[in-house]
This record gives structure tokens, sequence and C-alpha cells, in this order.
């Protein structure tokens, strides 16, 4: 798919504030489409990985910006990070056969590891080996962020095969000052003067390689979602689409925008929304705002789903509805975080989601914004 092509979406107006919105039949596979693209990509909450996702993202909507926040930055209380960039990564035995390469799964090499170039026992590597005893077939998905380590995911099946008593450690990487990065869009209400209109948040977190569901799915879908309000006629409110690294990403957003916090009206996190479980909406920690209760609405009434209450616990909504934001932000899922055993594995891949998921899920946002984002009061 071209940058700037055809509108995904007919959009025809009822009145200045109803419309209803018809998706084009081949929606599903331009979706899926755009997984497939992301999926290769190593990402990681900094780095080249994570640029050339939002690269590929801005070719695809109009007036997207790209920020770049310099490592070292105090954010709220926390710090951002080094950028950490791989070129290479590999476990051989001393024969010089290869048993573990980065190249051939971008799961293998646990995130932010530290750069080696070492022979090691078997004892010491021990400390650094990261499988799945009740899945023996499938790769794990392990990160270091915040602290200087090094390790390798693999299979059980995999792990069995080091049986011997040394092997050589290369991995090649590079973790020092940088940036963190991180994308946004606004659409600017059309009905209301711009710097008067309230505004809906929706945060996407594209920090994760090689996982389609989390968090491609949702990368996919956003797109989407922000080629259909682009071309819609009339808004009440200001739509804010910010896809960040997931938790130093939502903080480092909401240090440099609380002059902005005040305007944020609704927000959804978007996650795990590719797959065939039904819709799963968490609440905001307010549990009663006006997008807890039109999606949960939704979610019960249309699609079967279920409505789970909040907890500091999942992705970026813990951030946006800590005590001291407390803002009206829940998350919509398919099959929760942490519930499917495909969950952070290296079976979350292409034959996991769905056109089929990824269409439903679409229309259940294009649903959710008309009833909750144009008629509340």
């Amino acid at each position: 798919m071209g940058p700037q092509s055809e509108p995904l979406f007919h959009i025809k107006d009822i009145s200045p504030i109803e419309r209803y919105i018809v998706p084009m039949e081949n929606l599903p596979d331009i979706l899926y489409n755009h997984v497939k693209d992301i999926f290769p990509i190593f990402r990681s909450i900094t780095g080249r990985g994570i640029r050339k996702t939002l690269g590929y993202i801005a070719t695809r909507v109009k007036n997207f910006s790209i920020y770049h926040i310099q490592s070292g930055t105090k954010v709220l209380d926390w710090t951002v990070p080094d950028e950490w960039n791989v070129y290479g990564a590999t476990l051989r035995r001393t024969t010089g056969e290869v048993v573990i390469d980065w190249a051939w799964c971008n799961l293998h090499l646990m995130q932010y590891s530290i750069p080696v170039c070492a022979r090691v026992s078997r004892k010491d590597l021990e400390k650094h080996l990261y499988w799945l005893s009740d899945q023996p077939d499938l790769i794990p998905y392990r990160t270091s962020y915040y602290k200087k380590d090094w390790g390798f995911c693999l299979s059980a099946h995999q792990y069995a095969q080091l049986t011997d008593d040394e092997y050589d450690v290369e991995i090649r990487t590079e973790l020092g000052p940088g940036h963190l990065s991180y994308g946004e869009v606004v659409i600017p209400a059309t009905m209301t003067a711009g710097d008067e209109a309230d505004e809906v948040l929706f945060s996407i977190h594209c920090c994760h390689p090689a996982l389609a569901n989390d968090n491609a799915s949702s990368i996919a879908i956003a797109v989407e979602v922000i080629r259909a309000l682009q071309e819609t006629a009339h808004r009440r409110l200001s739509y804010r689409f910010v896809f960040i690294p997931g938790t130093i990403g939502s903080i480092t957003w909401l240090a440099r925008n609380e002059d902005r916090i005040g305007r944020i009206r609704h927000g959804l996190v978007m996650s795990c929304l590719g797959d065939a479980g039904k819709p799963t909406y968490k609440q905001s920690r307010q549990g009663n705002a006006p997008v807890d209760r039109y999606a949960a609405y939704l979610v019960q009434t249309r699609w079967g789903g279920k409505v789970v209450p909040f907890e500091p616990y999942g992705y970026d909504e813990r951030q946006y509805c800590s005590p001291g934001f407390n803002l009206p932000v829940g998350c919509l899922m398919r099959s929760p975080n942490g519930q499917f055993e495909q969950y952070h594995t290296s079976a979350d891949n292409l034959d996991f989601v769905t056109p089929e998921g990824l269409y439903a899920s679409i229309g259940f946002i294009m649903d959710l914004i008309p009833i909750c984002f144009c008629y509340d009061p």
C-alpha cells in the first residue's frame, strides 16, 4: 500500500455530529498486511527498530510527528535510558557450530543485552539462559531494560542440547547515549476552536519485536483508524494518537505534555487486538468515566465480551491512570495480556492473528467513537 492511497472508509455525514462509517471489503487484508510488514522489524524501547516502525507509520498517515528525547533526560521521577542497538548475537560450540543465532529469531536475544565476547563455562552460561519448561517448542520474550545484563532466549528443546562444557558467546550490541523516540498525530476538531477542544487520547505501544498480537496488531489498526478520522468532515473533539515505547514512553509523554493533560476527555490504550478472543475492556482507575460506561455497553451487549476492573498491571493505562494524573483511560484487548498461551512467546506470530480478528477489532473502535466520543455531552 502506498502512502496517501484512497481512504479505507466511506464516510457519510448524517448531521454535523452523527455519522456512520462503512468499511471497504478489502480492509481485513489491508490490516493483516500492515502486521506482516511491521512484524519483522526488530524493535525495543529505543533504537533503530522503533524509529523504523515510526517511519512506516509516517508514510501512511498525514501530519505524523516523530520526537526524539535525549538519554539522561528527567521525565517525572524516571530517566530516559541509554539507546540500545543490535548488530548480531550468537552462541557457538567451541568447534564453531552455531547453536543460537539472533538472526534466526529476534526473540533469541534478551532485550538490552550488553556487549559480550567471551568463552564461558556451561555453569556460568546457565545464569543467562531463558526457556519455558511447560512450552518446550516456544521461545520466550525477556527484557533487561534497567539492569545491565545479557542473555539468550531459546526453546526447551534447544536448551536440552546444550551439553558441552564451554561455549563461545558473541553479542554485538551498542548501549550508550542516544534518544528515546515516539510518534504522535493530532486530528483537530473541526466544530470547536482547536485550542478549546477536548481531546480523545489513543495510546499504542510499539516496542515489542516479533510479537504479532502484542503489539503489531494495534499499530496496524491505529493506522487505519487515523486515516478514517482524517477523512471525517465533522469532528467535535480532537483525536490524539501516540505511538510509544511501553512504560517509559507514556511517562515521557506525560512529562512533556502536562499542559495538555487537562483536555483529555476520553482515552483508550490499544493492545492485543488481532487474535480470535472476544473483546475485553479494562476500566480506567476512575471506573465510571464515560469511556468506561460506553465501552462496557459495547463489549457486553454487542460483542459478548467482558469488562475487568482497573489494576496497576498491564499496559500504559497504569501510567495514565496513576494517582498523580488519574486520567479516564481504559484498555481494549481481545485476549488479555498474560492470559493466552502465546503471550510473550514465539507463538505470538503471524499465524496467531487473523484478518478477521483485526477487522472485528477496528469495527469495535469505530463503533465506540460515535457512541462515546461524539455523543457524550
